[in-house]
């Protein structure tokens, strides 16, 4: 007889907030599509308007703190626009992907991507990004970096009224034909 054991889904935990969550394509994000497209199992903690920055009990770092599932086999997190536009300190900002990075090492131990936004005018979010650069880089994490990706930048300028309901939210149309492809070329598992 053959072997009858079916393998489980795999546990994808994505962290963020309204880009996550998909604010302007009512509630459905890349997330979504990705994870139905490739048999994940979505554990999606996204709230809008939340920082990465730990200041109150809706950051990144309190929610993070609240997951509950034993095993994770791809850990996501949104570079949160939010700490940008609140001009939150680039320190704190750090102290917080530091701490979420120590947190899901010890935690679940699985492989980590953060992901960017694609470009908008922000100079703050911009020197997050070159901060993250520089984390993924020492800490050895997936950056998904969509704002330095100059074929998707173009490819949501040649139609920004379709796949942006603003400078920051995708449409659901830019989350399927933008993002999706993009965050799944990097076969994260």
């Amino acid at each position: 007889m053959g072997d009858t054991k079916k393998e489980s889904k795999k546990n994808v935990v994505f962290l963020g907030s309204s880009v996550t969550y998909g604010a302007a394509s009512g509630g459905v994000s890349f997330a979504d599509f990705v994870s139905e497209r490739n048999g994940w199992n979505m554990i999606k903690e996204a709230v809008s308007g939340t920082t990465l920055a730990d200041k109150d009990d809706e950051s990144y770092v309190s929610r993070l703190k609240k997951i509950e599932v034993d095993k994770v086999d791809l850990f996501i997190c949104q570079l949160s626009t939010n700490d940008a536009s609140q001009n939150i300190p680039l320190n704190d900002v750090r102290d917080a992907i530091n701490f979420i990075i120590s947190f899901v090492r010890e935690k679940w131990n699985c492989p980590i991507a953060f992901y960017t936004n694609p470009k908008y005018d922000s100079k703050e979010y911009e020197a997050m990004v070159d901060l993250m650069k520089e984390i993924t880089e020492k800490e050895n994490l997936i950056l998904i970096n969509m704002w330095d990706d100059n074929e998707l930048n173009s490819a949501i300028d040649a139609d920004r009224a379709r796949f942006m309901a603003d400078p920051i939210h995708p449409t659901k149309d830019g989350y399927l034909e933008i993002m999706t492809p993009f965050v799944e070329k990097y076969n994260l598992i």
